[in-house]
């Protein structure tokens, strides 16, 4: 256990966090209580709405528990442990936030999902779990028939004071059963999975960020009217309207260098607090993937896990990569906690950096070459010659399909193509060459 999970922890136990108002520790005496294995239901009070999530515990004791989050076709794993004799923490892996919890006398949990970023005065999220149930939202034998069928993919008309990016659901109903993920320019929401019952409907997701929910009602003519909601963050009214030829913006010509540019250079802190630049020895001359990223946001996880093993198979060709994290806390000292959990997770055998604080705007100050910074992640492709080549904003998940498919067979395609390219050092040594036969 590092100090700042230890600390953490500490502080839970002597300030009683949970709602219950039961001091986590336990007593002295009696068994030490630990949570039954098999299939759980779990629902969070977020403001006024419930938003249910299912879990799975494999294992009879701490030192072999594996938690795991259901959601749809995806399982995400986590490390379960006991807090004093009655009390559990599980931390949502990369992510700087944990699911803290009682084990009450009757077998339920009740407890919150708390962020653990320091100083940070966000609203924790109370939850409580019941053994037993693998339901999401309705009882078994309590479905009333649905009114439509929502298979396909959907517009989105969302209704907010602040600018919001266009979305795309796209949706799959067996019987009463929906799933489905919705997309934006900037990411996706990863699997959801819901109901439909009569003229409502509902899908929610929780895979250890703040849990998404979105739900509403199927109008007369057809089209959809509902509400977002994005766990301790904001809730978002849409109206939808069935459209199988939907599509969102380009992702490769949202983002790109200003006028006059054809190079990036940054300089940033890695994780041990020497200074990196693109301008390094260590690239020239390569294909260098930059990645902006934050350990915060579920999409550059996601994104991780695609380029971390594409990497680790192709850097014998000539490529390098980096990833930039700005993350939560605008601290060196935490990002090499929190970028260091990252790396050491996903088995990440490239640069990383810190560059500063979550902030779009301080991204775009601090890479005044693009246009405009929208999203994180952003990969930026860059040429031997150092010159960007492409520029992707957001990422889309497997979840997303043909989406995921496209993205990845252009990925593959433009590294492939620039890594087949002359280093500029063997294309000038060819043209001496050339110009010596010549008598040049």
């Amino acid at each position: 256990m590092n100090l700042k999970d230890y600390l953490f922890k500490a502080k839970c136990l002597s300030a009683g966090i949970l709602l219950s108002g039961a001091a986590l520790a336990g007593t002295k005496t009696g068994p030490v209580k630990f949570i039954k294995e098999g299939v759980w239901r779990g629902v969070f009070t977020v403001s006024e709405s419930q938003v249910p999530f299912n879990f799975e515990l494999k294992g009879k004791d701490p030192q072999h528990a594996v938690f795991t989050l259901l959601n749809g076709t995806r399982r995400d794993d986590f490390h379960v442990e006991l807090i004093g004799k009655d009390s559990i923490f599980v931390k949502m892996n990369t992510y700087d936030a944990a699911l803290v919890a009682k084990i009450e006398d009757d077998g339920r949990l009740t407890g919150e999902y708390r962020s653990l970023v320091p100083n940070f005065r966000g609203n924790a999220l109370p939850f409580t779990a019941e053994y037993g149930k693998g339901y999401r939202f309705v009882e078994p034998g309590k479905d009333v028939a649905p009114k439509a069928d929502l298979t396909g993919k959907w517009e989105l008309k969302l209704y907010s004071k602040e600018a919001v990016p266009a979305s795309i659901a796209v949706l799959k109903q067996t019987g009463n059963k929906l799933t489905g993920v919705v997309m934006t320019v900037v990411g996706d929401s990863r699997e959801i999975e819901g109901t439909v019952q009569g003229d409502e409907f509902a899908l929610s997701g929780f895979t250890g960020p703040s849990p998404f929910i979105i739900k509403g009602k199927i109008n007369e003519d057809g089209s959809l009217s509902g509400e977002q909601g994005f766990g301790i963050y904001k809730n978002i009214k849409f109206d939808a309207t069935k459209n199988n030829v939907a599509d969102l913006p380009d992702p490769y010509k949202l983002t790109f260098l200003k006028e006059g540019y054809k190079k990036l250079d940054f300089t940033f802190p890695d994780l041990k607090g020497n200074s990196v630049s693109l301008s390094d020895d260590k690239y020239k001359g390569k294909v260098v993937i930059v990645e902006i990223i934050g350990t915060w946001c579920p999409n550059c996880t996601d994104q991780t896990v695609f380029l971390s093993p594409w990497f680790n198979k192709n850097k014998k060709r000539g490529v390098e990569a980096i990833a930039i994290g700005f993350e939560q806390k605008d601290s060196l000292e935490y990002a090499k906690y929190t970028l260091g959990k990252l790396r050491d997770k996903y088995d990440i055998k490239y640069d990383i950096l810190f560059g500063g604080l979550a902030d779009k705007k301080l991204v775009a100050q601090k890479l005044p070459a693009l246009n405009k910074f929208i999203a994180f992640p952003t990969t930026i492709i860059i040429d031997r010659k150092g010159e960007v080549r492409e520029i992707y904003t957001g990422y889309t998940g497997t979840v997303t399909g043909k989406y995921y498919d496209d993205y990845e067979k252009k990925f593959n395609k433009v590294l492939d193509e620039l890594l087949a390219e002359p280093e500029p050092t063997a294309a000038l040594k060819t043209t001496e060459t050339s110009n010596t036969i010549k008598g040049k």
